[in-house]
């Protein structure tokens, strides 16, 4: 059965900064298509059909990608001999079949079976590639093991509850969780009861939860967030402003730093098999398990918080009825920061995967139309907590929670799966 779990843009471009909204749609890859590794190649062409075509919102890419680079790690893997635990299966290879036609046919296969709507334009993409390699036993080889591990892939994914109705709670009491203006959306509350990849439950992961109304922690968060993270905030820096944006570009940023590291650190087909495998079913399941976290504690946001305050019972807070924040805020709870638990999740990763921190990388922002460059993944992880703070759209207990959940799946799954036999 096929389907296509696409979410309306204009959802989307209510999540996104009002500086964000004329170039998000923009969909052009920063990278050329031109590589010899077909993986990183393939990614790219899944980029073009989840994003740039697609436009599916956070919860989905994460699946969508994960089925994706799944499906080409196990095709990989079986043909250099099944040196790595598989994901989902391990055809019988003998080596000598083609790589590049086994990548093809597994990333094709599953982007097919999400997005039928692209049919004509994956084919006619898949017969491209698929003719640069010569005709010939390795080529069928390739193109029979790429098709059982996509086969695998599809149908390990059917019904995973990535599709759903579920609906945020809605709260009228002081820190309760409501929508937020300017569009007062709500989406996404489903994910949380979704299928993960690999970890068995996703609430296992839990976090300790926001600071109570009245306490100091919460007036410290609450008085941080409204001074610097203020749409005309005074004491915001130029720097912290295109950081908040930048942050918060949904475009191709976290991506384009995939293959960046995949590039510079010179990695083999396997590895990056590997490597984008690893970091993509972390990324899917440490959605699951943020959502499930978010929909546990229905915190309201700092924009409610800020307008609310003389309700929530605490005397170092100040209400400011017209407060807005540099970024439009997603219309989903605070508690924890979706964006934390997927940047933590994707850096203890990548430390992980290279077993160093201080491995340098950039990635150039359409949205705020800069590059912002990284001399390690802490310090990449150590910004993004304070950028959603910057951009007025989470408390810093909801990035710095956030962070931990997305450390725990990562580390979780590293220590399991994905490790030589």
């Amino acid at each position: 059965m096929k389907r296509q779990t696409t979410v309306s843009i204009a959802v989307l471009l209510a999540a996104l900064s009002p500086m964000a909204m004329a170039s998000a749609v923009r969909a052009a890859p920063t990278e050329p298509a031109a590589t010899t590794n077909a993986v990183i190649r393939w990614d790219l062409n899944t980029q073009t059909a989840v994003w740039d075509i697609g436009q599916q919102l956070p919860w989905f890419q994460g699946r969508s990608f994960a089925m994706v680079s799944g499906a080409v790690y196990d095709a990989v893997n079986a043909i250099a001999g099944t040196p790595y635990k598989p994901l989902l299966v391990a055809p019988r290879a003998t080596g000598r079949e083609s790589t590049d036609a086994a990548v093809a046919t597994a990333a094709y296969r599953v982007l097919d079976d999400i997005f039928p709507a692209q049919a004509e334009r994956l084919r006619a993409q898949y017969d491209q590639d698929l003719a640069a390699v010569p005709d010939g036993p390795a080529k069928r080889g390739g193109v029979e093991i790429g098709s059982r591990t996509a086969d695998a892939m599809i149908a390990a994914r059917r019904d995973d509850g990535f599709e759903g109705n579920e609906q945020w709670r809605l709260g009228t009491e002081p820190g309760q969780w409501r929508p937020t203006p300017p569009t007062f959306a709500s989406t996404g509350a489903w994910i949380g009861s979704a299928r993960p990849f690999l970890v068995p439950n996703a609430a296992m992961f839990r976090t300790d939860g926001p600071p109570a109304l009245t306490s100091r922690a919460y007036a410290r968060d609450f008085n941080e967030v409204k001074q610097v993270g203020s749409a005309n905030s005074t004491v915001r820096t130029q720097d912290q402003t295109e950081a908040a944006i930048w942050w918060h570009d949904r475009n191709v940023t976290l991506w384009e730093i995939k293959r960046q590291l995949a590039e510079t650190q010179r990695l083999d087909v396997l590895q990056t098999a590997r490597l984008f495998a690893l970091t993509d079913t972390v990324t899917a399941d440490q959605s699951i398990a943020c959502y499930d976290d978010k929909r546990r504690w229905g915190f309201w946001r700092p924009v409610t918080a800020v307008r609310e305050a003389g309700t929530d019972g605490n005397p170092r807070t100040e209400a400011d009825p017209e407060w807005t924040p540099l970024l439009v805020t997603p219309p989903f709870p605070d508690h924890p920061s979706g964006h934390a638990c997927a940047t933590a999740a994707q850096m203890t990763t990548y430390r992980f995967f290279f077993g160093r921190d201080r491995v340098a990388f950039h990635a150039y922002s359409i949205a705020s139309g800069t590059t912002r460059h990284f001399g390690s993944f802490s310090q990449a992880l150590d910004e993004l907590v304070s950028a959603r703070v910057w951009g007025g759209i989470h408390f810093r207990s909801a990035d710095v929670q956030g962070a931990k959940l997305g450390t725990a799946v990562s580390k979780h799954i590293t220590a399991r799966y994905f490790t030589k036999r």
